[in-house]
């Protein structure tokens, strides 16, 4: 048996036994070039595989960049003809996100607590040097019908063009500038109010009641970078999808399919200014007769360095699917994020939050005032700590007024590998 990897150099955290004895079969598997050949050849056929992950550089892997993870080819003197075609390769990477929260809103039936926000392990690479793909999970949480383990990203792409590329499987929707970025790129404790109500990840419609999609859906997307300037960065991108509509891990439930698209242009490197639309509809998981629209648009910019500058406008059109609750049909977000380095491996980020349930009234607005420290200890520890106020017109003026006025204070330990 070859001698097993560096388990740990500086910035790398001692592996589980479990990892472990992940490292030594694969290493055995690529030194047996053709059982590593099956393997591998396998893996985009599984479930239709992919993301934004990959030991080498992908203009896309930004938006949901994780981990650096753990990368394992096949031999490049190997004697396998297949091999030298596949030129295969495969990483697996994941990480654990644990949080403790308090709040003093009053007429809660609890504070706070302890969570274990997310557990989520991916595997992704290339095959035929064009082809890359990409499966994840989430592995925490009680099982059952759209909770506990399940699959979040399970998609394959060509990447043979900048200008034209072509995904299909399960990914993230292609709306808004926050939604396909990673829950570690945010900075602050959660993504916006927009993100969450009308980017679809808690979607206030009454999907995420029913499917708790992270921003995901089942379909097809192309997309693609034109006019390359000096410094590498590209001038224009596009990017247009077809959705099922439902959700992950669902199938279509009526005879419409959702379009998403964006368009955004970038003059300096890091910098992106573009808008973004949607047209869709929502069918109720449990009573098909229940459908709603889903119309949408958004504009924003982002400009993501050492500085982070981010802010987005979004309008729905659309009621909820649970006709009790009574949702008014039109409503709208916005939000503006700010963040400073302070000093080396920490970062202050600041949010202004707005969210409107009804787009026709001031009474219905719900504000969060953001704070947010992240400190990241080598590369695979991050440290957070968040504070944001609450003022919730909506909740003093419902029929039964709620506490409008609240804070809630959270840390957040993030270990990724």
């Amino acid at each position: 048996m070859p001698p097993l990897p560096m388990l740990y150099d500086g910035n790398r955290h001692l592996l589980t036994p479990y990892c472990i004895l992940i490292i030594y079969t694969l290493r055995f598997l690529m030194n047996k070039n053709i059982m590593f050949a099956l393997l591998l050849s396998a893996t985009p056929l599984c479930a239709i595989a992919g993301n934004e992950n990959s030991d080498e550089p992908n203009p896309y892997a930004n938006l949901d960049y994780e981990t650096e993870g753990y990368t394992f080819k096949a031999k490049p003197d190997t004697q396998s003809r297949m091999l030298q075609q596949m030129q295969p390769s495969i990483k697996f990477g994941g990480y654990i996100m644990g949080k403790y929260s308090i709040c003093d809103r009053s007429g809660q039936s609890n504070n706070g607590g302890f969570d274990l926000r997310f557990i989520r392990l991916y595997a992704d690479g290339h095959v035929y040097k064009d082809f890359y793909y990409k499966l994840q999970m989430e592995v925490n949480g009680a099982p059952g019908e759209n909770k506990g383990p399940r699959v979040l990203d399970a998609f394959v792409e060509w990447q043979h063009f900048d200008f034209l590329r072509l995904k299909l499987g399960q990914f993230k929707r292609s709306f808004g500038f926050e939604n396909p970025m990673s829950p570690l790129a945010i900075g602050m404790g959660s993504y916006s109010q927009a993100t969450m109500k009308l980017a679809s990840i808690n979607d206030r419609n009454g999907e995420g009641a029913y499917n708790k999609s992270s921003g995901r859906d089942l379909g097809f997307q192309i997309q693609g970078d034109f006019i390359k300037g000096s410094d590498g960065h590209h001038w224009v991108h596009y990017q247009l999808g077809v959705f099922n509509g439902q959700g992950i891990n669902h199938t279509d439930k009526d005879h419409h399919k959702d379009l998403i698209g964006g368009l955004w242009i970038s003059p300096v490197k890091n910098l992106a200014i573009g808008g973004f639309g949607w047209n869709g509809k929502y069918t109720n998981e449990l009573n098909t007769s229940q459908s709603v629209k889903r119309v949408r648009w958004g504009a924003g910019l982002k400009y993501e360095s050492d500085w982070t500058v981010r802010g987005e406008y979004m309008s729905s059109v659309g009621g909820g699917v649970m006709s009790a609750a009574g949702i008014p049909d039109r409503s709208d977000a916005w939000y503006a994020t700010v963040g400073v380095p302070i000093i080396k491996n920490l970062k202050v980020y600041g949010r202004y939050d707005c969210y409107r349930t009804d787009k026709h009234s001031w009474k219905s607005l719900c504000t969060n005032y953001g704070l947010s420290a992240n400190y990241t200890l080598g590369k695979n520890l991050i440290f957070q700590l968040n504070y944001a106020f609450t003022d919730d017109r909506s909740a003093r003026h419902a029929a039964t007024p709620k506490d409008s006025h609240y804070n809630t204070f959270d840390v957040q330990v993030t270990a990724r590998f």
